[in-house]
């Protein structure tokens, strides 16, 4: 893979794509069904009024998010109260109408990031210096729970279109997200790729790079979910530390369960729904994704049929469900979930209630990956699903966003006093 690593960024993505082409001696193919809900047309660009803009983000630093899905990422870097989306960009359609749901005053552009022009990033950013790039660059070919992973799995490539995003606007700070998989494939030269692209080509060096896993159960996350985080800082700054959560043993708070999350919902029954808050709070979990929310959203159960109620009920809590399928588990209360997937391109229930015959309602999943109640997804529960699924943490985000925010505003101060008093 070093054969195309010194390769100069210049913007055309076709390049990059032919030089691997030639590295792998055969077309880059998809090992999975492509979604019908991407979106196959020329990019569309929905540009928010730049004074509105303007408005909504004063005084913080700005964010693109590339490949951001339902928005988990932004969500999160929102909730620092110090980071900003001014842009987002993905090709699923139904994540998009989630995202501009619940961003309303980020551009967004709904398209493959392959036919999406330098032009047409730029007037995303409607003028303003981009802070940070971010990009939760697609995992399904990296993935250990794709039977069919391969190396030449086009999406495992997608990750030059950050760079070519990174080099056309030159922002302070860069990360990219994926599953721990990335890791293990091609013995992790993935990684080592990654790294290099972000350092510079030619031993120009532009940014400093760190990698780590980081676990959302250990953000206050309600479920275990270890991903993989490159953060690459200019060379001017101080050195990156990634941040440690709060959760766990030994540490302020203990892991928040299933309890902890989602007792006070409703208990619906297969095929119903509620809007209404039918108890009080019950725990600062609780608290923290209620807010100010008076009405529930995204609560509404699956409805199966007789024999899956009946599986659902003979299966002891913490159990699985089905013998081939170990990981569709019922959920027990006084534990964490295991990783929420999408499920692909035909999501089914992953997880069963601990007290109804039934799978989770989107609002229960939402609770579980730490999106808070005024969040709303679009797109029905089988949509829903897939969003949440492959969503970033908001927790996890929030935790990383503080790290971040921190080393740009030391920077910042430091730049002030160096000149005495004026900004640089």
């Amino acid at each position: 893979m070093g054969d195309y690593i010194q390769n100069e960024i210049n913007g055309d993505s076709n390049i990059f794509y032919n030089d691997i082409r030639r590295y792998n001696k055969k077309e880059l193919i998809t090992t999975s069904e492509i979604s019908p809900y991407y979106w196959q047309g020329e990019p569309q660009i929905n540009i928010i009024d730049k004074g509105t803009q303007d408005k909504a983000i004063h005084n913080k630093r700005t964010l693109v998010d590339l490949f951001c899905g339902a928005g988990g990422l932004s969500k999160g870097f929102e909730m620092t109260n110090k980071i900003a989306p001014i842009l987002g960009v993905d090709i699923f359609k139904p994540a998009m109408e989630t995202y501009r749901k619940n961003h309303p005053y980020t551009n967004t552009i709904l398209g493959d990031m392959r036919k999406i022009t330098n032009d047409e990033i730029i007037r995303g950013v409607s003028g303003h210096h981009v802070n940070i790039v971010a990009a939760g660059v697609p995992c399904q070919g990296f993935s250990i729970s794709n039977r069919n992973r391969i190396t030449n799995d086009e999406r495992n490539f997608l990750f030059l279109e950050v760079i070519r995003v990174v080099k056309l606007l030159n922002p302070d700070v860069v990360v990219i997200e994926n599953v721990s998989g990335m890791s293990s494939m091609e013995n992790g030269q993935f990684i080592s790729v990654i790294t290099d692209y972000l350092k510079g080509s030619d031993n120009d060096i532009r940014y400093d790079v760190k990698c780590d896993f980081l676990n959302a159960v250990e953000f206050g996350v309600p479920q275990y979910r270890k991903r993989l985080f490159f953060v690459a800082v200019k060379k001017e700054y101080d050195e990156f530390a990634f941040p440690k959560g709060d959760y766990g043993e030994g540490r302020a708070y203990q892991f928040n369960t299933i309890r902890d999350a989602i007792s006070d919902l409703p208990f619906i029954q297969s095929g119903e729904s509620s809007t209404e808050y039918s108890e009080i709070v019950k725990t600062a979990y609780q608290q923290l994704m209620r807010g100010n929310q008076n009405k529930l959203l995204n609560h509404k159960a699956p409805k199966h049929p007789k024999e899956t109620i009946k599986r659902i009920s003979q299966t002891c809590p913490g159990e699985p469900m089905y013998e081939k399928y170990k990981q569709r588990i019922r959920l027990s209360w006084d534990i964490q979930s295991p990783t929420q997937l999408a499920g692909g391109i035909r999501p089914q229930f992953q997880f069963g209630h601990p007290e109804v015959a039934r799978g989770l309602t989107i609002r229960e999943r939402a609770r579980i990956q730490s999106f808070p109640d005024d969040y709303e997804f679009l797109g029905g529960t089988v949509q829903g699903r897939v969003q949440t699924g492959n969503a970033v943490p908001p927790l996890l985000a929030r935790g990383l966003g503080y790290s971040i925010s921190e080393l740009l505003d030391k920077q910042f101060t430091y730049n002030y006093l160096r000149v005495g008093g004026g900004y640089v």
